[in-house]
């Protein structure tokens, strides 16, 4: 019996967790550029975003590497190289800050 009540109450927590974030997610659609949390996402755009999207541009330019030799045959290495390079580098350094799309 001790075993069902412990699923059921990591069910429960997981059910109100999972509410709590849908909840969330209604709050954010009603979001604009004029609110006070403004501030916030700046901060976490350049504190967090920016430095990942330098972080996926490096990886993304050693895997590129890597997938030469299949991609040259097959003709795909221009949407190799937009897919690994250009865009991260493209999320990090042209995006306004903050953008509202992220």
């Amino acid at each position: 019996m001790k075993k069902y009540n412990k699923a059921f109450l990591i069910f429960l927590v997981s059910v109100m967790m999972a509410g709590g974030i849908h909840a969330n997610a209604f709050a954010w659609d009603n979001w604009n550029s004029n609110d006070p949390i403004t501030d916030e996402w700046k901060m976490f755009d350049i504190i967090i975003a920016r430095p990942m999207g330098i972080v996926a541009g490096i990886l993304g330019t050693g895997i590129f590497i890597l997938a030469l030799p299949y991609t040259i045959p097959t003709g795909g290495v221009d949407e190799a190289a937009d897919t690994f390079i250009k865009r991260p580098f493209k999320f990090t350094f042209t995006r306004k800050c903050p953008d509202e799309d992220m």
